[in-house]
């Protein structure tokens, strides 16, 4: 089993992804913070709530960086691209959660991957990479008739809209129908729109509250419709996913692994 590193541990995700360490006894050997940050030296499993687990919290740098075999990030694109800059240089495998990339930060990532193991995927869920798969097939039967809508629901302060789940989704379908999604996506509504153009997919973006995150899928025909929905309750269903993808990682060739590869979907 690979040592497994935590940057960003004062996150959301980041205590929670300590905490699920903690429950499936997995090798956590390091937590790490921006540099400067108050919390260095504080334990991380204090930190995340969990009770102490004797493991201080420390900056990140190229020695933190040496404490893991794998290393698993939920931050932000900027400073996302600054650890794997340091993964790189430390041949450090990476699990990478961030969402909200542009097209040169995914690049970058992607560059990365000739180097290093790298598992990215815009979310973790066991049960969404499973819709991924559903709605496929969903597309392949229905979607040359039905309408396609995809309507996402996440807390308040998430940044990116849509979310990278939601974009994932679309993708997914629009693969599937041979569309190119750049074309046919279409992002929100208002005025006199005219009627529904049939090869386009919508998105809808919902923001408030605490909600963790909900997607749901629409394919809505002349006389029925399907709707593929997932729900999800708690973070620790995305830092569970995460950990998978770390422990699949070990012994991995430097590659971009997706989370349909990590749970053998990829092939079904």
């Amino acid at each position: 089993m690979p040592t497994i590193g935590i940057l960003g541990a004062n996150g959301r995700m980041g205590r929670a992804l300590i905490n699920v360490a903690k429950q499936q006894q997995l090798k956590l050997s390091a937590a790490t913070v921006r540099q400067g940050s108050s919390l260095v030296g504080i334990d991380a499993g204090e930190l995340a709530g969990c009770g102490n687990i004797a493991l201080p919290v420390t900056e990140v740098n190229a020695s933190s960086m040496n404490q893991a075999d794998v290393w698993v990030d939920f931050t932000l694109p900027e400073p996302m691209l600054a650890h794997l800059q340091l993964a790189v240089a430390q041949n450090k495998a990476m699990v990478i959660g961030v969402t909200g990339l542009t097209d040169t930060q995914y690049a970058q990532l992607q560059q990365a991957s000739k180097s290093i193991a790298i598992v990215w995927a815009p979310n973790m869920s066991v049960g969404v990479n499973l819709l991924l798969h559903l709605v496929q097939t969903a597309a392949k039967v229905m979607g040359n008739t039905a309408d396609i809508e995809i309507i996402e629901s996440h807390h308040r302060f998430k940044k990116d809209a849509p979310s990278g789940t939601a974009l994932a989704i679309g993708n997914s379908i629009a693969k599937s129908l041979n569309r190119d999604l750049a074309e046919v996506a279409v992002y929100g509504r208002e005025g006199d729109t005219g009627e529904r153009e049939q090869q386009t997919i919508g998105f809808s973006t919902i923001r408030g509250g605490d909600i963790i995150g909900d997607h749901t899928v629409l394919f809505a025909d002349l006389g029925e419709r399907l709707e593929i929905t997932h729900k999800a309750s708690s973070r620790e269903t995305f830092a569970q996913g995460a950990m998978r993808a770390a422990v699949w990682l070990k012994n991995k060739q430097p590659g971009l692994y997706s989370m349909q590869q990590v749970l053998g979907l990829a092939d079904l």
